[in-house]
C-alpha cells in the first residue's frame, strides 16, 4: 500500500506561527505553533526560524495515537508546503521566502502567498471569492473562478491603506491630544487614553512615546475602546468606527470589480479580531453599505481558524477528494487542535 502524501501548512501571523502535518486524505496528524513570523523586521531567515520552532512542537504533539511519528519520520521532505505568511505582501517577497523554505529540505513543492489568502479558502464554501482582514492591520485580496487575483501592496500608509487596531488607537490618540489642547472637539477618547495608560494627561502619554518611554507600537489597544465609546454614543469614536467600516466595503467593493464579480453573487469573508468581535456599529454600517454598493455579496463571517485555510489549499494543491477536504474542515469546525 502507497504511503499517503503529507502536506505543511503554514500560517504565519504578526501575533503567532500555526503549523499542521496533514494527510492527503484530511487527516491532521499534527500541529504546532510558536512566535510571530516578522520576516520584514526580523529577516527571512530568523521567520523561517519561527517555523522550524513551531515544526519542532508538531513533533512532540506526535499526533493521534503516535500517528505521526509512523507516518512522517523527522527529516523526511514533505510532499507540498502550503505556506501563508505576514509579510509576503508583493511577489518577490513570497519568492525569497519560498526559497527559503527549500533550502532548508521542507520540500521542493513549496507555495507561498500572503496570509489573507488562508482567511479567503477558510471561509468561502469554494476556491474562490474576496477576503478583507482587519485585526492590527488592514487588507484585502480576491481570486475569481477562473483563477485571476486581487490584491494590495498592504505596506500600510505608505500604499494608502487605513485601519485595523493601529489606525484606530493611531487615530484614537491624535483626537484626544486635539480634545485636550483645545484645537478639536471633546471626545471620551481624551479620558480612553488616559485610563488605559495610567497617566495624568493626554500630552504625557505623547511625549513618552516621543522619548521612547512607552512604545508606541501598544497604540492598538485602543482599539477596543474605541468601539465602547462609539456604542456609549460619543460622535468622533463613532466617526472613527463609520470610517473603518467605509475602508472595509471599498476594499471589497474594488477587489469584486477587478475581478468582475461586482454583478455575481460572490461570498466576501470577513475575518480578523475586529470584524469578527460583534461591534454592533460596525456590523449594522457593514450590512448598510454592502446592500447599497454591492448587494449581490454575501457576507461570510470567519469561522474556521486561518491555518485550516493554509491546509485546504495545500489539499488542493494535493488534487484531494472532497471527502478529504470535508475531513479536515469537520477537524477544525468541531474544535480541533489549531
Amino acid at each position: 500500500m502507497a504511503a499517503r502524501r503529507l502536506l505543511l501548512a503554514v500560517d504565519g501571523g504578526n501575533s503567532k506561527t500555526d503549523v499542521a502535518v496533514v494527510a492527503e486524505d484530511g487527516e491532521v496528524l499534527a500541529t504546532g505553533r510558536a512566535g510571530p513570523f516578522l520576516p520584514q523586521s526580523a529577516g527571512v531567515a530568523a521567520a523561517v526560524d519561527v517555523v522550524e520552532q513551531a515544526l519542532a512542537a508538531a513533533r512532540a504533539d506526535g499526533g493521534p495515537a503516535g500517528a505521526l511519528s509512523s507516518a512522517w519520520p523527522g527529516g523526511v521532505a514533505f510532499d507540498h508546503v502550503a505556506a501563508f505568511l505576514a509579510g509576503a505582501d508583493l511577489p518577490v517577497e513570497e519568492e525569497a521566502l519560498a526559497r527559503e523554505f527549500a533550502a532548508r529540505g521542507f520540500g521542493a513543492d513549496v507555495v507561498v502567498r500572503n496570509d489573507a489568502f488562508a482567511l479567503l479558502r477558510a471561509g468561502v464554501s469554494g476556491s474562490w471569492g474576496v477576503a478583507v482582514v482587519c485585526g492590527a492591520g488592514i487588507n484585502a485580496v480576491g481570486a475569481s473562478p477562473t483563477g485571476q487575483v486581487a490584491r494590495f501592496p498592504a505596506l500600510g500608509r505608505l500604499s494608502g491603506d487605513w485601519g485595523g487596531g493601529e489606525g484606530l488607537g493611531q487615530e484614537a490618540l491624535w483626537h484626544a491630544v486635539r480634545a485636550e489642547d483645545g484645537r478639536g472637539p471633546a471626545t471620551a477618547l481624551a479620558e480612553l487614553v488616559t485610563t488605559h495608560f495610567a497617566a495624568a494627561t493626554v500630552e504625557q502619554v505623547v511625549l513618552a512615546m516621543h522619548f521612547g518611554e512607552l512604545d508606541v507600537n501598544r497604540l492598538h489597544e485602543l482599539a477596543p475602546g474605541v468601539f465602547a465609546a462609539a456604542e456609549a454614543g460619543d460622535e468622533v469614536a463613532g466617526a472613527l468606527v463609520d470610517r473603518l467600516a467605509d475602508e472595509v466595503v471599498v476594499l471589497a467593493e474594488v477587489c469584486l470589480r477587478r475581478l468582475s464579480l461586482l454583478d455575481t453573487p460572490a461570498q466576501v469573508v470577513l475575518g480578523g479580531g475586529i470584524l469578527t468581535a460583534g461591534h454592533r456599529r460596525l456590523t449594522g454600517r457593514l450590512e448598510a453599505a454592502f446592500a447599497s454598493r454591492a448587494p449581490k455579496a454575501e457576507l461570510v463571517p470567519a469561522r474556521l481558524a486561518p491555518i485550516a485555510g493554509a491546509a485546504l489549499s495545500g489539499l488542493d494543491h494535493l488534487g484531494a477528494t472532497r471527502a478529504a477536504k470535508a475531513r479536515l474542515r469537520a477537524h477544525y469546525a468541531t474544535g480541533g487542535s489549531r
